[in-house]
């Protein structure tokens, strides 16, 4: 069951790219022991019981309030659980964590999802208390037809918190683990947290590359192993998810707009946008607003 959990198709829900799942009763459902690969990034928090998990070579054991962080493309199998097994678990893809979360104070918390290493943090009650309502928000807002199909700001939202309060974790409970991070690791990080920065005024790839002292073709090289996508792709993405959030706000025209994004006009703008979404500024504006009517 965790694994199909873990493993959940994310193209095919409402909110593509993100699961939530509360589960209250574990009932094992794969054989002890059987190694699974993980194709999603997931968070997983023990409520109640106790599991036993074989990652990376090494026996994983949680109780109440553990939070172990599984990369994706690694390889996991369950290897017992004990007691009435409860948990809360997050499973997402790059491509939503990027296009929700690149934002330069939640660069810490992306960590987590760069590297290929497994995180346990045992959390005190407070922390245990405030994670888990946020992990309950985030399923509503996942669950709830209304909600899920018309409100892209909510679910930013919710997600955000979700890595802010990743972020204080990882502050707080640093000196227990040491995040190890390759040569291709760390120049994604350190290519993510100038993209977090710059992205308004710097929509060049070259930009980048000069920033991090390397040629633009290994900057795109080593981010595409990592990430799948382009440096450009990513750029791109970056703009597109700001400018989607600007024009979700009537009160920004689209001439503004295209300013704050350091286009040349307007009508660059618009062309740059809907080259990439196959809808006008005006056209996803009055898309964005009606679905706020139907709410």
């Amino acid at each position: 069951m965790i694994r199909d959990l873990i493993n959940t198709n994310l193209d095919d829900l409402p909110i593509r790219g993100l699961a939530i799942h509360i589960i209250k009763n574990y009932v094992l459902k794969s054989p002890v022991g059987e190694s699974f690969r993980v194709s999603n990034y997931s968070i997983l928090l023990i409520k109640s019981g106790k599991l036993t998990v074989h990652f990376q070579q090494a026996d994983q054991v949680l109780s109440d309030m553990d939070l172990l962080v599984i990369p994706s493309d690694s390889y996991c199998s369950i290897v017992q659980f004990e007691g009435k097994l409860q948990f809360y678990l997050i499973t997402f893809s790059f491509e939503y964590a990027i296009k929700n979360s690149l934002r330069q104070e939640l660069i810490e918390a992306l960590q987590f999802i760069i590297t290929r290493a497994s995180i346990k943090i045992k959390l005190d009650e407070k922390e245990m208390l405030i994670l888990s309502l946020i992990y309950k928000v985030l399923y509503f807002v996942t669950r709830d037809p209304a909600v899920s199909s018309n409100d892209n700001e909510l679910h930013r939202i919710s997600f955000n918190l979700f890595m802010y309060e990743l972020r204080l974790l990882y502050a707080k409970h640093s000196n227990d683990f040491a995040l190890q991070f390759t040569r291709k690791e760390s120049l994604i990080i350190r290519f993510l947290t100038i993209l977090s920065i710059h992205y308004r005024k710097q929509h060049n790839a070259q930009f980048y590359a000069g920033s991090l002292f390397v040629t633009a073709g290994y900057l795109n090289q080593m981010v595409k192993e990592i990430t799948g996508k382009t440096v450009k792709k990513l750029i791109v993405e970056t703009i597109i998810s700001e400018a989607e959030k600007l024009l979700e706000d009537p009160q920004n025209t689209v001439s503004q707009i295209a300013e704050d994004l350091e286009f040349s006009s307007s009508n660059s703008f618009t062309i740059f946008f809907k080259r990439h979404t196959n809808l006008s500024p005006s056209q996803y504006r009055l898309s964005a607003m009606e679905k706020i009517k139907t709410r």
